[in-house]
């Protein structure tokens, strides 16, 4: 099924719901029996092949066919047993039990029974932003459940015990009543066709790949026909919870989720690893996260968090909705609350500071490798940014900015604006500078970025799609001291489309299979290549590596990049995704494709048109 398909189906199916939904649910568990009727239908006819196939071969009629039938017909008993039996490994995290926490028990215990949902079988601790109810299936597709709970020490670190509690309900939620039975029914016999899936991929044998087939043909369809149920369900788990801790107790804890969460994944963790500067081993986070998380985010900061999280829209990637929709089915504002001022720590009771201690010493552990080498390229980093700097007075632009840009890369919050001012003292039209120097703009200094954002528009045509996209962001985005510019907003747009055209021409360019043409050796500096040498180095699979320039008719002066890289021993789906990783990881000064040496390019096609390989370096 492609994804135009795909979509269809969802939509078919929200309409369904929208007009009858016991007629919808019907349907859907008409269609769930349909996998189930498979699988039975198959271990049925595997019995009745053997029970007939057994006899005559004990009454001596060993023939080559029969023989070929009865192990037919065992493979596809055991591909029958295995899709009823499939087993779910356990969560991560630390089990913690009633005694060690009474106080969490004690309020879960409270939710289930005002919401008469069934018992937590386990609960679990990990150091993940976020908490989940899994409802895996106890037997497999024969049915029962074992329901878990995961808690992640962040999210009780951030929020107060009210908002937890509105946090524990929504996923309590999810397993309430009869029609939470039946969702949580429907989930997992999703889950338990998707691990069959996984489990048979690299089956071979014919009983396998019958299951296959009918697995790639259902699975999409059950997943489509099913979205508008798991969407319904988020709606309905949200409902609940603000029926018994409040709308507003429940309104303010997504938006404080939304908004710590983004200061989480931008500030903090970007914080924390720059402390390998000055640290060769690694320090555990969470003790610092428990202080920081206690405070108010800075105001700009939280507004700019949720403004962002407001403009998301619910989606088909994701069956929970977007933060404005769940807040306006909440029958709420999606306004900033007032921040959470206790954590909910004290539902773990005593054994807080242990679990806390745990964490940060397996974090430590399990990051020590890559905290060394994360110690050893912020060192060359430094040291780069201090040769530069000693060269400043009579650095060119190219050179000052270089060194702005390693600045950042060592405090984001340096103040970098007067070097990109003396670099453009020193070359106007500098497209990177002017570039730089729109980033230390602030967004209600409208004017002066927009002054910025023209000049780099008329200065370089390869900077045109980002100075567009930065200036119609800021025209876009209403803010109360400013007037809204519908004239300069239309401009900027038809500009910005312009620019995407181009973006994309380009890009096809990129990634067209004829990889050797326009083709010349790397043009990166000493310490660049040096950089995409040690990323390289952190990802364990690359054996061998080549790095080529890339001309492109559409931008010539633009740099740009092909890498192949050789990945032996893995399945070409991995290969697939760890390229697609590669290309947003790699420290490269342009767009880059990776390709992986398999039929297109081949490894000796690569030989033949990469030049040598970058890595290993050659002096290894």
């Amino acid at each position: 099924m492609d994804h135009a398909d795909f979509v269809h189906m969802v939509r078919v199916s929200e309409q369904a719901s929208a007009q009858d939904s016991k007629a919808y649910r019907r349907s859907v568990a008409v269609f769930a029996a349909l996998g189930y009727g498979w699988v039975i239908g198959c271990l049925a006819l595997a019995i009745g092949l053997i029970a007939w196939l057994v006899p005559q071969l004990l009454h001596g009629r060993l023939r080559f066919g029969l023989l070929w039938g009865l192990a037919a017909a065992l493979a596809l008993l055991w591909a029958s047993v295995r899709a009823l039996w499939v087993r779910f490994e356990p969560p991560e995290g630390l089990r913690i039990t009633a005694q060690e926490a009474p106080a969490l028990f004690e309020a879960l215990e409270r939710i289930r029974k005002k919401i008469h949902g069934p018992p937590i079988h386990a609960v679990y601790l990990d150091g993940e932003f976020n908490a989940s109810i899994r409802q895996a299936p106890r037997w497999g597709l024969l049915g029962g459940a074992v329901n878990t709970l995961t808690l992640g020490l962040p999210l009780l670190m951030a929020l107060d015990r009210q908002r937890l509690l509105a946090v524990l309900t929504h996923e309590y939620g999810h397993l309430r009543g009869d029609h939470g039975r039946f969702a949580a029914w429907i989930y997992r016999t999703r889950l338990s066709w998707l691990r069959l899936h996984d489990n048979l991929r690299n089956d071979e044998s014919v009983a396998s790949a019958a299951t296959q087939a009918f697995l790639r043909w259902y699975f999409p369809r059950f997943a489509a026909k099913t979205f508008a149920l798991a969407r319904q369900d988020e709606y309905e788990a949200d409902r609940i919870a603000g029926r018994l801790l409040g709308a507003e107790v429940a309104t303010a804890a997504l938006i404080e989720i939304e908004v710590k969460g983004a200061w989480l994944a931008q500030r903090f963790w970007a914080d924390h690893w720059r402390l390998a500067a000055a640290a060769a081993l690694p320090s555990g986070p969470f003790k610092a996260m428990r202080a920081q998380l206690g405070q108010p985010p800075e105001p700009g900061f939280a507004r700019e968090a949720l403004r962002e999280a407001l403009t998301r829209v619910s989606d088909l990637a994701d069956t929970h909705p977007s933060l404005r929709d769940r807040v306006a089915a909440l029958g709420a504002k999606a306004t900033l609350p007032e921040w959470s001022k206790r954590s909910a720590l004290a539902l773990l009771g005593e054994q807080a500071d242990r679990w806390l201690a745990h964490f940060d010493k397996q974090w430590c552990q399990e990051n020590a490798s890559t905290w060394k080498l994360h110690h050893a390229r912020l060192g060359r980093v430094r040291e780069r940014a201090q040769a530069l700097g000693a060269r400043r007075a009579t650095a060119n632009a190219a050179v000052l900015v270089e060194e702005a840009s390693l600045r950042r890369q060592l405090d984001p919050r340096d103040d970098l604006r007067p070097l990109y001012e003396l670099a453009l003292q020193r070359s106007p039209q500098h497209p990177a500078a002017l570039q730089g120097l729109a980033k230390c703009l602030a967004p209600e200094d409208r004017v002066a970025r927009l002054a910025v954002l023209q000049q780099l528009w008329d200065a370089s045509t390869d900077h045109r799609w980002w100075a567009a996209r930065q200036a119609v962001d800021d025209l876009e985005t209403p803010r109360p001291e400013l007037m809204h510019d519908a004239a300069a907003l239309k401009l900027w747009r038809e500009r910005c489309k312009q620019a995407q055209e181009g973006e994309e021409r380009a890009w096809e360019e990129l990634q067209e299979p004829a990889y050797f043409s326009r083709v010349a050796r790397h043009d990166l500096s000493t310490f660049e290549l040096a950089e995409v040498q040690a990323e390289l180095a952190r990802c364990k699979p690359v054996a061998r590596a080549w790095l080529v320039c890339k001309s492109l008719r559409e931008f010539p002066r633009r740099r740009a990049y092909l890498v192949f890289v050789e990945l032996p021993g893995m399945e070409d789906e991995s290969r697939f995704q760890l390229c697609r990783w590669l290309e947003g990881s790699l420290s490269l000064p342009g767009p880059v494709v990776v390709l992986w040496a398999g039929e297109s390019p081949t490894l000796e096609e690569i030989r033949r048109g990469a030049f040598e390989p970058v890595y290993p370096a050659l002096s290894t």
